[in-house]
């Protein structure tokens, strides 16, 4: 229905295109799509969804998850990009995969990048998951100068408990 574009009513436009989709469907997945189109606003009025900070492939994946039939592959390719809008739009189960399949395959490249999300979206398991990799297994030696980089830009609170994981852990030595 969503590929082949079968009455469609509301068009998505993302940063890079755009896709159709029907509104009953997106409103039975997310209340915010729901409250958009349950009162008087400019994407009812309009028939028209801007996410303009999602790339179409990454909304083609949202779309997918949403109508139930999104490809493994897809979703791995643009996790992050749906955890965005899993809580922008409030689709929490969208939202506890995310954080599930990103508690999978932390490592060295993508940590730090993992612990902003986590942070940024208050998913608890996957701060300790990356707290746990950067202190307990010693990585942090490992990506220094990616973390004084990222101690330099990150949000205050986040470098604070770093360093409070940090010392907690050398305590224990």
């Amino acid at each position: 229905m969503l590929k082949e574009g079968i009455h469609t009513d509301i068009v998505i436009n993302a940063s890079n295109g755009s896709i159709g989709a029907h509104l009953a469907v997106l409103s039975s997945r997310s209340p915010v799509f729901h409250g958009m189109f349950a009162h008087n606003l400019k994407e009812k009025e309009l028939s028209t969804i801007n996410i303009s900070d999602m790339s179409i492939e990454a909304c083609e994946a949202f779309l997918h998850y949403i109508y139930g039939n999104i490809q493994h592959s897809d979703f791995l390719e643009h996790r992050l990009a749906l955890l965005r809008a899993a809580d922008k739009y409030d689709v929490a189960d969208l939202r506890e995969a995310c954080h599930e399949s990103l508690l999978d395959d932390i490592d060295s490249q993508n940590v730090l990048e993992r612990l902003e999300n986590a942070h940024l979206y208050q998913l608890h398991k996957l701060k300790t998951s990356c707290m746990l990799y950067l202190v307990k297994f010693g990585k942090i030696f490992d990506i220094r100068d990616d973390l004084n980089a990222f101690i330099l830009s990150a949000d205050r609170d986040l470098v604070t408990e770093i360093f409070q994981e940090i010392l907690s852990a050398w305590k224990g030595f």
